[in-house]
């Protein structure tokens, strides 16, 4: 008589044959039905088998691999981890559970487990080129590579890994390579989406806008839903300047796929852009949520808080993103130019951290070979202006006093014009100067190319470290002599550098051994273009009744510590009030964040007066209601100083310890009013009280402050050129000398 667990076992022993010979069935069902991209019906199948058979191997991992196609990442992980266990010798499965961890975003565990496939069956191109993917996630560039090359070696007409190739050579901006290896993946799949995109990214890295957007534009036509494209047109879009199409096509992407984070990382900076700072930091803390050590995102934020004047908050974001990655250009970048507005760095500080992005960022560039023989020390000099400003912006009206009083007998000017922005002012420029050439859309090798071929003698960078500059082509010395000046006279820090124009306020000897550019001091650090129909108008004290101090500057160099002078100014000065005059107060939220800030400070909100964005006949005529203009600091100002005094009103400005904070105090001084600049606090508000209460001798001044600009040699721009061109001859015959 057989026992009763001895007929259990038979009975299961049974059940197992059964369920065996029903998985035979439907498991040639699911493959059939996945071959279909019968989904629901391929998990449907294998949830009946695993029902019973929950360590089937084929019907786990072909669930896994159906949720996988399906985007279930998370259900697909567990599957294919579940799959592994059952047979962990399966290169397959070790290989899709990679690509499952990868789309979690836990490349490490992918990476563990792709390289696990490989050494079970290391001729198993797949898990080559997907753990060459895995590799560009993790910025490991140069491996990834060599990972799509063994996968290519094992199948040479594998598109898809010459297609993650080119992405991973687009990482090491091996762009010709990249191009090469997405139209060998066109080559065996002609409609292949992803190399098209590729290609597309390729012209957007080589600035070829107008390229990219035929591409991406192509492949939209194809996939209208395609978010990845839209956020790579509207990076193109972007790059032209286009902002209102930018986000449009960032907006249409998050309609498709509201957690990508590309798209919200572009949308963070179109925001910033625009000038809708709350909207940004929303956009930031999206990108967050899902990846906090996004070092864009990161850079991003730190870049709302720079425009709402927390400087320390921002270069800390800075800071913290570059702890990340020691070499994120623009973290480096941004915190150069936000670390000009700390009150705590000095000169030191500052070109340290220029510095540094020559270690991280110019160092690595090729330089050019310069063959100049013979040179001629007495010849017609070529110079060369490379510049993103040639529109209307502010810095546009320093460089044009020097292009229309250039003498074009001892010079042949050119202008590089890396703007895609064109304008009135533009035109202006353009028509100022001998040679005009739009390299908006050139590369930094096609614009150093251009450079040397253009034979030019003297290149002159017109951007510093600021938005838009190209200092990467200077890093490659395409000229024989490259000079700084104008648009940031704050140093680059290039060695490649050979000068910089400055003046002595501005550069004290005791900090001059600090930069990598040699100093060559001009009347002032910069000129001015003179103004259209200017008059001298009446002291608007007498009128009024109390004094108006003015404010004409953007509004992310009112640093805490000038907020705290201005309000005791304020205070002491009775009845005064003060007129804050930026285009970002048309942001509500940066308005009522500047207001409070003074509230906090004890000063009432209706001594506050705030203009937001008016036309440039308009921002002049403002003057007229202003007494005495106020330098912010340590950021001072530096078009907006030279406005303030040829509309006859003069400027307090202090002298701080970095080039930055003493350019107002450099400009005041290059038209003689020596006792309007400060040396510290208490001195700032002494000479704004005196002046205040001297209201004859103000009128005087008033009336005869623009005549004494026009006939400095720093506020006349004909004089000022000649001493540009002594500069430009002295370095030229310099050169001649060293090379003879």
């Amino acid at each position: 008589m057989q026992s009763s667990v001895g007929s259990r076992a038979f009975q299961n022993a049974r059940l197992q044959k059964q369920f065996k010979k029903q998985a035979e069935v439907l498991l040639p069902a699911a493959i059939a039905a996945y071959r279909q991209g019968k989904h629901a019906e391929v998990q449907a199948l294998c949830q009946q088998i695993l029902k019973d058979l929950p360590d089937h191997f084929d019907a786990r991992h072909l669930l896994g691999v159906s949720e996988l196609d399906c985007r279930q990442f998370e259900a697909a992980e567990a599957n294919l981890a579940r799959a592994v266990s059952i047979e962990p010798r399966s290169a397959e499965a070790r290989s899709n559970l990679g690509t499952a961890l990868f789309n979690l975003r836990r490349y490490d565990d992918a990476r563990k487990c792709q390289e696990k496939a490989i050494a079970l069956k290391p001729n198993f191109p797949t898990a080559l080129t997907n753990l060459g993917n895995t590799l560009t996630r993790l910025e490991l560039a140069e491996q990834a590579v060599d990972a799509h090359d063994r996968a290519i070696q094992l199948k040479p007409d594998y598109g898809d890994a010459y297609c993650n190739r080119g992405m991973a050579l687009l990482l090491l901006d091996r762009n010709d390579e990249a191009d090469q290896s997405f139209d060998r993946a066109l080559s065996f799949q002609r409609g292949h989406l992803q190399a098209m995109i590729g290609k597309g990214v390729v012209r957007l890295q080589l600035r070829h806008f107008d390229a990219a957007q035929t591409v991406f534009n192509t492949v939209l036509a194809i996939k209208p839903d395609f978010a990845e494209v839209l956020t790579y047109r509207g990076r193109v879009h972007q790059r032209m300047g286009q902002f209102a199409l930018a986000e449009a096509d960032f907006d249409a992407a998050l309609a498709i796929d509201p957690v990508m984070e590309a798209a919200w990382r572009c949308k963070a900076a179109i925001k910033i852009l625009r000038a809708d700072i709350a909207s940004a930091i929303a956009a930031c803390m999206k990108v967050l949520e899902q990846e906090p050590l996004s070092t864009v995102a990161i850079t991003l934020l730190g870049t709302c808080y720079a425009k709402q004047g927390d400087t320390a908050t921002a270069v800390a974001h800075f800071d913290r993103a570059l702890a990340i990655k020691s070499d994120h250009e623009d973290a480096i970048s941004k915190k150069i130019f936000v670390l000009d507005f700390a009150p705590d760095a000095d000169f030191a500080v500052h070109q340290a951290a220029r510095r540094a992005w020559w270690d991280a960022i110019g160092v690595k560039l090729p330089q050019r070979e310069l063959r100049r023989p013979m040179p001629d020390p007495n010849k017609r000099i070529v110079v060369g202006y490379v510049s993103s400003d040639f529109r209307d912006h502010s810095a546009a009206l320093v460089f044009k006093p020097v292009l229309r009083n250039h003498d074009r007998r001892e010079f042949h000017v050119i202008c590089y014009s890396c703007s895609p922005l064109r304008d009135a002012r533009t035109e202006e420029c353009q028509s100022l100067v001998e040679t005009w050439v739009d390299a908006s859309q050139f590369s930094d090798d096609e614009l150093a190319d251009r450079i040397q071929s253009d034979g030019v003698d003297i290149l002159v960078d017109l951007s510093g470290h600021t938005d838009g500059n190209r200092l990467t082509v200077f890093a490659r010395k395409p000229a024989p002599i490259q000079v700084t000046a104008w648009g940031s006279v704050t140093g680059t820090g290039l060695p490649t550098m050979d000068y910089i124009f400055a003046d002595p306020v501005l550069i004290p000897e005791s900090a001059r051994h600090l930069f990598a550019e040699n100093i060559y001091d001009l009347p002032c650090l910069i000129t001015t273009e003179a103004l259209p129909d200017m008059q001298p108008s009446a002291l608007p004290m007498i009128r009024n009744g109390h004094v108006t101090f003015g404010v004409f500057n953007r509004i992310d160099k009112i640093s805490d510590n000038a907020m705290i002078v201005w309000s005791k100014l304020l205070q002491q000065v009775a009845g005064s009030i003060i007129v804050i005059k930026n285009s970002a107060l048309d942001d509500p939220f940066l308005r009522d964040g500047l207001i409070a800030r003074f509230v906090a400070h004890g000063v009432a909100a209706d001594r506050i007066r705030c203009i937001g964005s008016t036309s440039r006949r308009e921002h002049l005529a403002e003057f007229a209601n202003v007494d005495i203009s106020l330098d912010p600091f340590p950021q001072n100002g530096g078009v907006s100083t030279w406005e303030s005094l040829q509309a006859g009103v003069p400027v307090v400005a202090k002298l701080g310890k970095g080039a930055s904070s003493r350019a107002g105090g450099a400009i005041v001084n290059a038209v003689g009013l020596h006792d309007w600049v400060a040396e510290d606090d208490d001195a700032y508000i002494a000479i704004a009280r005196k002046h205040a209460s001297m209201a004859s001798d103000l009128e005087a001044l008033r009336a005869s402050l623009p005549a004494r600009v026009a006939t400095s040699a720093a506020g006349n721009g004909a004089i000022y050129t000649r001493r540009v061109e002594d500069g430009y001859r002295q370095f030229w015959r310099d050169y001649c000398a060293a090379n003879a």
